[in-house]
């Protein structure tokens, strides 16, 4: 069975076995369709066959008159803040984020620089079996590498309103650095020795080869864990493959834990500036603690990160992001942006003036349990519409699937767009009783399917 995957932010697979040549033309032309004769920003995120997959994507534009502006090895972050500086029509991230290395993918940008809306992506999906025309020998789009990407998105992130770089230069943080060997390599060392940090690093080699499992979860993170303490680092900071994600690790060597990276992040544009916050549903109630500090309101959307972005603008929010270590800063622009969490995480504590085992225990305290459930043969779509019918008397959204607020914790169900199964996220206030519900829920979901 083919592995490739269809999302609303494009396609991804395993590469021979899915993602192949003919799929990748196939959807490339589609694309161009989409976005007419205009200009495509190109990036990668390193990995091995980055080459094989961005040789055929830039063969198909070129073979459709657009022209292609390839900013090279890059951040996903970084093409999407390029877009508008080159005026284009649109970009795509040739990157499988934080999937293994046989995995690769097509992320697929609109004119605005953001992922795809549902509607947009339901048009690109219909033109996908029209003939598609190419253009003649003397009508071909011309190809531009560029270097200027990685250091316009870099200089701005450099200039950002809230942040003293004078002082943190002076501070000279201790910084372990883990990039696994992806696009990081090229753009997050530079970061921070401009932020005058002492960088330690290791997986920064640019080889694209992953020395371990991508996804930056403390399971994957037990050796650059154990590399910050043998190196009285102060910090240790863990982006995935694409750069839009960022993990923390205190100087204890014990993880921040994501869901407090958007949650320090919100506290700390909150004391600077007024406004709203947007989360996904679902992501930590402590964002909601810290925005109830500064009289902001926090707005909720479904999960993913179009989603949240279409919400942030909806309600002209000063900050948004997801529990999965993605923090969106719309002053440098609407995408996750493990940089821009950087900078903003370096000058918080600076400010704090504490370590960050302290800045952690500073912040409202839950705790998230996941799991997940089998419906076999049960149609996912019927059993959430069940639960929407048992618990019909709680606080609940139904916007993405199933979330219920009770005063001493929350539950959301999702069912996959890709497996036969729903997932369950539950926080409480402790470990032991998020794992009391979770176990409660999926007792509920058994009888669904009984």
């Amino acid at each position: 069975m083919s592995t490739l995957m269809v999302s609303v932010s494009g396609i991804r697979g395993i590469v021979g076995d899915g993602l192949d040549p003919q799929t990748l033309v196939k959807y490339t032309q589609a694309y161009s369709n989409f976005c007419g004769e205009g200009k495509i920003v190109i990036g990668s995120d390193g990995r091995i066959s980055g080459t094989m997959v961005k040789s055929i994507v830039i063969g198909t534009l070129l073979a459709k008159g657009n022209d292609v502006v390839d900013l090279g090895i890059t951040p996903t972050p970084t093409v999407l803040y390029n877009i508008k500086k080159f005026n284009a029509a649109g970009g795509i991230v040739i990157s499988a984020s934080h999937n293994p290395n046989e995995w690769n993918a097509l992320k697929l940008l609109n004119s605005d620089g953001e992922f795809m809306t549902p509607e947009q992506n339901k048009e690109i999906l219909e033109l996908l079996d029209k003939p598609s025309q190419f253009k003649s020998w003397d009508k071909l789009g011309k190809l531009e590498v560029s270097e200027a990407g990685l250091m316009n998105h870099l200089n701005d992130v450099l200039s950002l309103k809230y942040i003293d770089f004078g002082a943190i230069r002076k501070r000279k943080f201790r910084v372990l650095l883990d990039c696994v060997n992806g696009a990081g390599s090229y753009i997050m060392p530079k970061l921070l020795e401009e932020l005058g940090c002492e960088v330690i690093k290791i997986n920064c080699e640019k080889n694209g080869i992953f020395p371990r499992l991508p996804e930056p979860i403390p399971e994957n993170l037990t050796e650059t864990m154990k590399t910050v303490i043998d190196n009285n680092a102060e910090i240790g900071i863990v982006v995935d493959p694409d750069v839009d994600r960022l993990v923390l690790i205190t100087e204890r060597g014990e993880p921040f834990i994501e869901e407090n990276t958007i949650t320090q992040a919100v506290k700390f544009i909150l004391s600077k500036e007024k406004g709203d916050v947007v989360v996904n549903l679902s992501t930590t109630r402590a964002v909601d603690d810290v925005a109830k500090e500064f009289g902001a309101k926090v707005f909720r959307s479904p999960v993913g990160e179009a989603n949240v972005v279409k919400k942030m603008k909806e309600v002209n929010a000063v900050i948004g992001g997801e529990g999965s270590g993605g923090v969106i800063l719309p002053a440098i622009h609407y995408g996750r942006d493990a940089l821009v969490g950087t900078v903003l995480t370096l000058q918080h504590l600076l400010e704090f003036g504490g370590t960050m085992s302290e800045l952690k225990e500073s912040l409202p305290k839950y705790n998230i349990v996941k799991g997940k459930i089998e419906t076999k043969d049960h149609n996912p779509d019927d059993i959430v519409n069940r639960l929407m019918e048992k618990y019909h008397n709680e606080k609940i959204n139904t916007e993405d699937g199933l979330r219920i607020d009770f005063d001493d914790h929350w539950v959301h169900f999702r069912q996959s767009n890709t497996e036969p199964i729903i997932r369950c996220i539950v926080e409480a206030d402790k470990k032991e009783n998020a794992e009391k519900y979770m176990k409660k829920y999926f007792t509920a979901l058994s009888e669904l399917m009984l």
